[in-house]
């Protein structure tokens, strides 16, 4: 198993599994080493990442040895998933088409027609070469006819390779008015750094509400949230708009687009709303997102739930301690200080700590 080295909650140095990922708005990365001291000591053979995105916390899950349960409604997260926690032929099997779909000529087809530019300012995602090497490449993979997890793994690599030369900010909502420097690399296919399974995992493209009723003893919830500044509502462009992209990379199914990003007809914003991303209030006054996420928790089967939540949300601290606490019994709280690379122990208060308009990430450790 692959490590690296990182400090832990006490400065120590402590391993922990190297993970992939393309660039992503709510990539845990950074939290992964927090996460694991978070849960060390407790009695665990199986986890679900219930929102899983690029997959990376679900990663690390099976390379600690649990049966990991990865879950979320995009596909591009089933493609990782399937990719790092299912297959299981040897690099061996995957080199020779890596060579063969490195080596294609490219032309244009649908990608170029929507994604790639070839005049001297951007505004484009890709430039025009690397969309023509998508287009050919994208169309040999399917020649290819292959299983789902052998699939996954080519779909996997292009997807890296295409994110690596983007000309974004990290997602496909809007593009940069100049081309980035990484936007003039010519786009190469890698094998995916798999680990040896040791452990029994499953991807599931599921309603959160549907996944949580299957016992998992940790499962992990780090959902979409809307911002918490009042005077400017969050935009209403979601995930499933950030990443339409890889969505049509990986259906390969050329649909509609619409407007200047180009995006997929169903990422428009009206077609199925995550309830995480609703910034409104019912008819009680209370926040619809943070009531899914009460009832989210009321309704997991587990014996611990791990939530990460990030100050820019729409709960006070208080409110989430009574949704907690109502809940089970809250084994810890924790205040996460990238910058000082620490974890610390929660201060209480109705509002958040930082009020002066840094972000800040929490992990709640709740046992049911």
């Amino acid at each position: 198993m692959e490590m690296s080295t990182q400090l832990d909650l006490f400065g120590h140095v402590s391993e922990v599994p190297e993970t992939e990922g393309i660039k992503y708005t709510g990539s845990k990365l950074k939290i992964i080493p927090y996460i694991l001291d978070t849960i060390s000591g407790l009695k665990i053979k199986s986890a679900l990442d219930a929102f899983s995105g690029t997959t990376r916390v679900a990663q690390a899950f099976s390379q600690i040895g649990y049966d990991t349960t990865a879950n979320d409604l995009s596909i591009w997260s089933n493609v990782f998933g399937t990719c790092y926690l299912l297959s299981k032929k040897p690099d061996s099997y995957y080199k020779p088409m890596i060579d063969e779909l490195n080596s294609l000529k490219g032309y244009v087809g649908w990608f170029s027609e929507n994604y790639g530019g070839k005049d001297e300012t951007g505004k484009k995602p890709f430039q025009l070469k690397n969309t023509m090497r998508l287009d050919a490449i994208r169309d040999k993979i399917e020649e290819y006819n292959l299983p789902w997890e052998d699939k996954c793994v080519l779909l996997t690599s292009l997807i890296y390779a295409m994110d690596a030369v983007d000309n974004t900010l990290g997602h496909y909502a809007a593009y940069l008015a100049e081309w980035s420097s990484r936007s003039y690399h010519d786009i190469e296919l890698k094998l995916p750094k798999r680990h040896h399974l040791k452990t029994h995992n499953k991807v599931t493209q599921a309603d959160v509400f549907d996944v949580i009723k299957d016992y998992h003893d940790l499962v992990y919830f780090d959902p979409p949230y809307g911002s918490n500044n009042e005077k400017m509502p969050p935009s209403r462009v979601r995930y499933a708009a950030y990443y339409h992209i890889w969505k049509s990379v990986i259906l390969n199914d050329k649909p509609k687009v619409f407007g200047k990003a180009n995006r997929r007809e169903d990422s428009r914003d009206t077609v199925s709303p995550s309830i995480f991303e609703e910034y409104k209030r019912n008819d009680e006054g209370n926040y619809i997102a943070m009531q899914a996420i009460k009832d989210m928790i009321q309704q997991t089967n587990t014996h611990y739930i791990l939530l990460s939540y990030g100050s820019g949300g729409r709960a006070t601290k208080k409110e989430l301690n009574e949704i907690l606490n109502s809940n089970g019994h809250l084994l810890s709280a924790r205040e996460i200080n990238y910058k000082k690379n620490v974890m610390s122990n929660m201060r209480w208060t109705n509002e958040w700590i930082n009020s002066d308009g840094k972000y800040t990430e929490y992990l709640f450790l709740l046992e049911k």
